[in-house]
């Protein structure tokens, strides 16, 4: 069976919503939508937006109104779906659902930004580490992992357009650069980079300022990891920079199973 897996920062959904979203996800009809970013209550959307014709959907809100936030949109319904990574700190701005299915468990992660201050620095790194053991300790359990969303870091020179001038801001600092690394060196495959390697000038956010997107300076920060032995199962990556909506862009997988 072929799989379409679509993750998407739509900066907040009722945003997206007025740009266009649902006619979008219903042209492109993918199997399992990760969005991250969502900035909303359930409560607060209309049902065409909460539960999508064809689609199992499951929220994960951040206490704190109009603030963080995870959704997944799925045609297959999981065996189980876990929301948080099981530490109150982080779970509270509801930045990670887990949905477990038969041949593999996809983490939909909205992963914190560092460039406020030295204290969220903190706090991202700290996600970092403890998003690290826990999918380690699935990985070591046996199962094959997907790993998507919004990483807030972008891994090397080539994932953004301005490497020189960032090398002293949050999303490019050295440290949260070597935790990628570290990352990857226990198992984890940057499926854009596997299918795409070299390739320069392939963004997913943009700031709104000084016309970024118009002239692509962007950066390379939102991603599908999958573990190394799950490799074979995917079949192709890709960034959709054509598609406007909010300062990130969408990007997908295509994986059989």
């Amino acid at each position: 069976m072929k799989l379409s897996l679509v993750s998407w920062n739509v900066n907040g959904i009722r945003a997206a919503v007025k740009n266009g979203f649902l006619a979008w996800l219903d042209a492109t009809s993918y199997d399992i939508v990760g969005l991250q970013e969502i900035k909303a209550q359930p409560d607060q959307l209309h049902e065409d937006l909460l539960q999508p014709e064809g689609y199992q959907a499951y929220w994960n809100p951040a206490k704190r109104k109009g603030y963080s936030g995870t959704a997944l949109y799925t045609k297959h319904v999981p065996k189980e779906v876990k929301m948080g990574l099981g530490i109150p700190r982080f779970d509270e701005e509801g930045r990670v659902i887990v949905a477990e299915y038969d041949k593999f468990t996809l983490m939909n992660i909205y992963y914190p930004n560092g460039q406020k201050n030295e204290e969220r620095l903190k706090y991202k790194m700290d996600f970092y580490d403890s998003f690290l053991d826990y999918a380690d300790g699935m990985k070591k359990s046996g199962k094959n992992l997907i790993i998507t969303g919004d990483f807030n870091t972008a891994h090397t020179e080539i994932d953004l357009a301005n490497p020189k001038e960032n090398e002293g801001y949050s999303g490019f600092l050295p440290m949260e650069r070597a935790w990628m690394d570290k990352f990857i060196s226990h198992g984890y495959v940057d499926t854009f980079r596997h299918f795409h390697p070299g390739e320069t000038g392939m963004y997913t956010w943009w700031s709104y300022r000084v016309r970024a997107r118009e002239r692509n300076i962007g950066w390379r920060i939102d991603y599908f990891f999958v573990n190394d032995s799950f490799l074979k199962n995917v079949k192709d990556a890709c960034i959709l920079s054509e598609v406007q909506g909010s300062d990130h862009c969408p990007l997908g997988i295509e994986i059989e199973v």
